[in-house]
């Protein structure tokens, strides 16, 4: 939780998550998978799904189902293709028996959450460019993965629905901008990588590798959009969510648009 959000942490606590899976007790190995997808939430780094991925065949019960719930989280709302092919991999393994019924469950539960809103939600504590932080976005994800250290106990017994503890950490995926009374508008937007320009002077890009889209758009992790134009005023300082635009008064079109007009 003190690595959460902030990548050079997050990048030694994996390390540190491989020497657990190594030298760990059978209680810690079966909550590093757990402890890996709260690391990644919907950002299926590849390393992280070749991971996940090779433990949720591993002959210790209670780890398969802990990684199998953390391709979920991991992969939560990304509709994957590598990680979706993975989890059909996997149902088929663990089809047809019966002492594989609960690996098969979360199989399914976490198709599910790869899924998630068809692709247009994802788990996410954070806000505004990661200046926000949702106190009870988080006390729902950890609420989860805490029920998932005692998996015949909830997910896979009698009290199942502590899955739904996950909605309160969804977030939307995408950019919608709308008008003051709030009807969608459709404008241009730049979708790019984020670069950290903390500190740096002058005016600085923000993103780097972009594409321009129409909104409404669908934004990855770690992913910012900015205006093509300044036609629109937003009221927020970071574009995701809805966003409500004002028309800029003193935007002046470009000449070729002037001659279309």
């Amino acid at each position: 939780m003190v690595a959460y959000g902030e990548q050079i942490g997050t990048d030694m606590c994996l390390r540190t998550m491989s020497h657990l899976l190594q030298y760990g007790e059978p209680s810690i190995r079966k909550t590093v998978p757990l402890a890996i997808g709260l690391l990644r939430v919907s950002n299926p780094d590849v390393k992280t799904l070749d991971l996940l991925n090779k433990l949720a065949y591993d002959s210790d019960s209670n780890v398969a189902l802990s990684a199998i719930f953390a391709l979920g989280i991991v992969g939560a709302g990304t509709n994957n293709s590598k990680l979706a092919t993975s989890l059909r991999q996997l149902a088929t393994y663990y089809s047809g028996r019966d002492e594989t019924q609960n690996q098969l469950f979360l199989v399914r539960i976490s198709q599910g959450l790869v899924h998630m809103g068809k692709g247009l939600l994802g788990l996410n504590p954070f806000h505004s460019d990661k200046f926000l932080f949702s106190n009870v976005s988080l006390a729902g994800m950890l609420t989860t993965i805490f029920a998932a250290t005692e998996m015949d106990t909830f997910f896979c017994g009698k009290h199942h629905y502590f899955l739904f503890f996950l909605t309160l950490s969804m977030y939307p995926r995408m950019l919608v901008t709308l008008n003051e009374q709030l009807e969608p508008v459709k404008t241009s937007v730049r979708v790019g990588n984020a670069i950290d320009n903390i500190g740096a002077p002058g005016k600085v890009r923000k993103i780097t590798g972009f594409t321009t889209h129409d909104t409404p758009v669908l934004m990855g992790h770690g992913e910012r959009a900015e205006f093509e134009t300044e036609e629109y005023n937003a009221d927020s300082r970071v574009l995701e969510n809805f966003i409500i635009l004002r028309k800029n008064p003193n935007y002046e079109p470009p000449e070729m648009e002037k001659n279309k007009k």
